[in-house]
């Protein structure tokens, strides 16, 4: 069975993906186009939670959303910096998949290892189009490269109509009960304190710039190529 998808999404941890555009992965696969989702780490720093449950939420998470795959290249969590290795195991992933379009998480936000990622992924596609890059396998030339938001937000190029999917990103986010929920034993985090909240917020908020309910934002380096208006 072919490995091909259609869009390769690339997260610094489980839950990067979902938080930027959850409703757009939604929105694509329930109408058939295969979707892969890639976390570079195993956000084995992160204040809450353990490897092993952060892997059952993203699982639990990618089921909700109906992606193909779901992988982790198993990089280290708050050490991904543009490294020759950290390139190469990217681009190898790009061309396990061959997709059409590739996301990464936009180049400025508050968390470094968003930024890393962003960075590595833009170096990876560039790469993966390299004959004599990695010679030993097949050359893939990605259709476009599109960045989406975590954090930190700023003016979208592309905005996704996503009202009639949106409770499906709420899902995928609630499946992340060790980041978004709180107990007895949570440490406090801003991710923790009505996070989720704040990304329906700011979702709202993008749609209604053209009086959408609820709009997923990214951007292109590239200009956006259509047939015609």
């Amino acid at each position: 069975m072919s490995d091909h998808v259609d869009i390769l999404i690339f997260g610094a941890h489980a839950d990067d993906a979902e938080i930027g555009m959850g409703a757009t992965i939604k929105k694509h696969t329930q109408r058939g186009v295969k979707v892969a989702l890639c976390d570079l780490t195993y956000a084995e720093m992160s204040s809450n939670g353990t490897v092993e449950l952060r892997q059952e939420e993203a699982a639990k998470a990618a089921e909700i959303l109906g992606v193909t795959a779901r992988t982790n290249l198993g990089l280290p969590d708050r050490g991904l910096f543009v490294t020759p290795e950290a390139i190469e195991r990217i681009t190898q992933e790009i061309r396990k998949f061959r997709p059409r379009l590739v996301f990464a998480p936009y180049w400025q936000d508050r968390h470094p290892d968003h930024i890393a990622c962003s960075h590595l992924v833009q170096e990876a596609v560039f790469n993966a189009k390299l004959r004599k890059y990695l010679p030993e396998s097949e050359p893939v030339g990605v259709q476009q490269l599109y960045f989406y938001f975590i954090n930190d937000v700023y003016e979208a190029d592309v905005m996704i109509d996503v009202a009639d999917v949106y409770e499906a990103k709420l899902a995928s986010l609630h499946a992340y009960q060790s980041q978004f929920m709180t107990t007895a034993d949570t440490v406090a985090t801003p991710l923790n304190q009505g996070y989720v909240e704040r990304v329906e917020a700011r979702d709202r908020l993008m749609g209604q710039k053209r009086m959408l309910t609820y709009a997923e934002g990214f951007v292109s380096k590239l200009p956006v190529v259509i047939e015609q208006f």
